[in-house]
C-alpha cells in the first residue's frame, strides 16, 4: 500500500506532532508499507530516514504525490493541502493532534470550515478523548506514542537531581507558574532543585523572574538536550513536570519522563491527563497553589531510593510504545484502503453490466 502522509509540521523541527510523523512513518515502513511525507517545513540535514520526504512541493508536484498514491493521510485538517483530492479520487484519514479554534479560543471560519469536512473522511483519528470529544463527528481514540527504542531506564544513572522541565519556553507551557510554585514553597521551607531544558522566546523573561523571586541559584537553565543526552538528564531527575497553561491535546514529554523513571507532575485540562494516567499526578491548569502541593507531594513520594513506578503506570507505558500504537494506525488503513478498492471493482462491474 502506499501512504501519503501529509504534515505541514515536520522534522528537524521538534515537537509532538513532528515526532508522531516520524514514528509513524517508520513504523509503516517497516510493516512493508511504501510511505511519502509531505511538509511545508524546509530542511536542516540530509533527510536520513527509511521514506521519502518531500518539502513544499508545487501545486503539479502535490497533485502527481495524490495520484500516486492508495491513501491520502493528513495530520491535523490541512485547507492547504486538501485540494487534489477535489480531482483524484483516494480516502482521506485525518488524525486530530490540536484543536480546531484560534489560540484565545475562538471558532473562526476555517475552524468551522474543516470540522465539517471531516464528514468526508473515510477515517478520523484523535489523539485523545479530549480531542475526540471536542470534534461534532464521531472519531477514533489512538493516543500517541513515545519512543521506546530511546526513553528508558538507565540503571547506572543516579538519581540525584529533583524537578525537571522539559519543553519550549513560551508562554503556554506555564514555566513561569512553575516558578511561581517554587517560591510558594519557599515560603514553606521546601528548596528544591529545578532544571529546565529547552529554549524559547521567554528565557530570558523567566531568568528575571527567578531572579525577583530569589530562586536562580537553585534553578539550572540547561539549554536544549536531544537523544541520549536528553534520556540521561530525565534519569537523573526524580519528578518531571508539565505546567502547561495551555489545554494540551495529549503530552508525549508526559510518557518519556515515565520511561525513563520520573513521576509526573502536569495540568489536568486537555489531553494532558490521559497521557499522565496512573504515572503522576495533576492538578487545575493555571493554579500555583495547587502545582505547589502537587510538587510537594511528588517529592516526598519519590525520596525513598527504593521507589519505583506502580505497575499500573508501568502497564499504561506499555499500551503506548510505538508497535502497540502502530497496530490500531495499520488496521485503519487496511480498512480504508480495503473499502476503497472494494468500491473501485464495484463501479467497474457496474460499468462493465451496463
Amino acid at each position: 500500500m502506499k501512504v501519503l502522509l501529509y504534515s505541514p509540521a515536520f522534522l528537524p523541527q521538534i515537537g509532538g506532532l513532528e515526532l508522531n510523523v516520524a514514528n509513524l512513518a517508520e513504523g509503516l515502513v517497516a510493516s512493508g508499507y511504501e510511505v511519502v511525507v509531505i511538509t511545508s517545513t524546509p530542511a536542516g540535514e540530509e533527510d536520513l530516514v527509511p521514506y521519502r520526504v518531500v518539502r513544499r512541493p508545487g501545486p503539479l508536484a502535490l497533485l502527481r504525490w495524490a495520484r500516486w498514491c492508495d491513501v491520502f493521510f493528513q495530520k491535523n485538517v490541512s485547507l492547504r493541502g486538501l485540494w487534489p483530492l477535489l480531482f483524484v479520487r483516494r480516502p482521506w484519514v485525518v488524525s486530530h493532534h490540536s484543536w480546531y479554534c484560534r489560540t484565545d479560543g475562538r471558532v473562526a471560519w476555517q475552524d468551522r470550515l474543516k470540522r465539517r469536512l471531516l464528514r468526508f473522511a473515510a477515517a478520523s483519528i484523535s489523539v485523545s478523548e479530549a480531542v475526540a470529544a471536542d470534534l461534532d463527528t464521531p472519531s477514533t481514540v489512538i493516543h500517541n506514542a513515545y519512543r521506546d527504542h530511546l526513553f528508558r531506564l538507565l540503571p547506572e544513572v543516579a538519581r540525584d537531581g529533583e524537578l525537571l522541565f522539559v519543553g519550549r519556553l513560551v508562554s503556554d507551557k506555564g514555566v513561569d507558574l512553575l516558578l511561581d510554585a517554587l517560591a510558594l514553597l519557599a515560603e514553606r521551607g521546601r528548596r528544591p532543585r529545578l532544571t529546565i531544558v529547552g529554549d524559547g522566546p521567554e528565557r530570558e523573561r523567566l531568568a528575571g523572574q527567578a531572579q525577583r523571586l530569589g530562586l536562580t541559584a537553585r534553578i539550572d537553565f540547561a539549554g536544549v538536550q536531544r537523544g541520549e543526552e536528553l534520556v540521561r538528564t530525565m534519569n537523573r531527575h526524580r519528578v518531571l513536570v508539565v505546567p502547561s497553561r495551555y489545554r494540551e491535546p495529549f503530552g508525549i514529554v508526559a510518557l518519556e519522563g515515565m520511561a525513563c523513571g520520573c513521576m509526573v507532575v502536569g495540568s489536568r485540562g486537555g489531553g494532558l491527563a490521559e497521557a499522565i494516567g496512573p504515572g503522576g499526578l495533576t492538578f487545575p491548569n493555571g493554579d500555583r497553589d495547587e502545582l505547589a502541593h502537587r510538587l510537594a507531594e511528588a517529592l516526598d513520594a519519590t525520596a525513598a531510593p527504593s521507589w519505583r513506578m506502580s505497575a499500573a503506570a508501568v502497564a499504561h507505558l506499555d499500551r503506548h510504545r510505538s508497535a502497540t500504537v502502530l497496530a490500531p494506525y495499520v488496521a485503519t488503513l487496511e480498512a480504508v484502503a480495503g473499502g476503497a478498492a472494494a468500491n473501485l471493482r464495484r463501479a467497474h462491474w457496474i460499468r462493465s453490466s451496463s
